[in-house]
């Protein structure tokens, strides 16, 4: 079979195809309300698993037939002339396989908060917070996703001091994930006369959205408050007493919502506190996990310039995996699709390594 195939368990398939008939089986037999969503994500996340396997089998058994043909004087040409064909192909299933068969990050299938706040650069900084806000407004329409805006801090010029958008959707946080960290900016900005190119940043940070069932806070360790929300220069001013701050007292973690509907930001705001406190977990199991290892792609560190954005150039850099694509227009309309798949790519490869090492 050669050595590569020896590295999939068969056993390990074999569970995974069982499991993948008794969920079918249990749905189709009715199921308790409570475990219906559970069961059905579940499903949902092995069928293209167990499709690969299927298909990763079926040219196992081809080779078989064809090597047992080796033996057949009749037949031997015509095995000889099959077997190179198929054994490429099984080389592509099983790599494959080995992807479908990466431990999935738990987070992956939930909606996200996208934080995106200047950086250094003042008002041209700001300006490009809200083209990044565009940009990604953009892509998530294009995916079909739901965007909202939580909360939003605009200036005078149409810039924006911080905002927080929600985004629910098939498989968010996995394609938004890898946007966590510093995006640089170089261009000349709309209010210089001078034509100097001038450099500034945003961060974005994209937090997986908590479920009750990842993250419980008690009653007892917020304090909401409830206060007039106010706007740049007449904008975004909402007369009513509507926005809500919430604290979360044990981590000082502050978050406002101010949408005209005064129940909504609570709510808004609570979900946005859930997702902070999530992320902290997480990235504290992260650190545990990772303290021997080189850091790698999407690790999180909301410190690290991961991408530039050169207008006079046209082209956009992530410096992770050295990708630079010359037609930035697009990339800022929310075009996005390209570099999101070249990181997963990448982060599949170190996953890969990670496990074979």
């Amino acid at each position: 079979m050669g050595n590569i195939s020896g590295m999939i368990n068969a056993q390990t398939l074999a569970q995974i195809t069982q499991r993948f008939q008794f969920l079918e089986a249990k749905l189709a037999s009715g199921v308790a309300p409570g475990e219906i969503a559970g069961l059905t994500r579940e499903y949902s996340g092995l069928r293209p698993v167990v499709e690969s396997i299927a298909a990763y089998e079926a040219l196992l058994e081809e080779i078989e037939g064809a090597e047992a043909m080796l033996d057949d004087p009749e037949m031997r040409a015509l095995a000889e002339d099959e077997l190179p064909g198929l054994r490429e192909r099984r080389e592509a299933a099983e790599a494959h396989l080995r992807i479908a068969l990466l431990p999935k990050d738990a987070a992956d299938d939930k909606p996200a908060m996208i934080e995106i706040r200047p950086g250094t650069g003042g008002d041209e900084a700001a300006l490009f917070a809200a083209d990044l806000l565009r940009m990604y407004q953009r892509y998530s329409e294009a995916q079909g996703w739901q965007f909202e805006i939580i909360e939003e801090q605009a200036t005078e010029l149409g810039g924006i001091k911080e905002v927080i958008a929600r985004v629910a959707g098939d498989g968010v946080f996995a394609k938004l994930k890898y946007e966590s960290g510093v995006h640089r900016v170089q261009r000349v900005p709309e209010t210089e006369s001078g034509g100097r190119i001038h450099t500034s940043a945003a961060t974005v940070a994209v937090l997986p959205e908590a479920e009750d069932v990842d993250i419980d806070i008690p009653a007892t360790d917020i304090r909401i408050d409830t206060m007039r929300a106010s706007g740049a220069g007449g904008q975004h001013v909402n007369t009513t007493d509507s926005a809500v701050r919430i604290t979360h007292i044990p981590t000082g973690i502050m978050v406002t919502s101010s949408q005209k509907s005064q129940h909504r930001n609570r709510e808004l705001a609570m979900e946005v506190l859930k997702s902070r406190l999530y992320d902290l977990e997480r990235s504290k199991i992260d650190g545990e996990r990772s303290a021997d290892r080189k850091a790698q792609v999407g690790s999180g560190d909301r410190s690290e310039r991961i991408r530039t954005y050169n207008f006079p150039q046209g082209r956009m850099t992530d410096h992770r995996i050295n990708l630079t694509l010359y037609r930035l227009d697009a990339i800022m309309q929310g075009d996005l699709d390209e570099v999101i798949e070249a990181l997963t790519a990448e982060a599949q490869a170190n996953l890969l390594a990670e496990m074979d090492g």
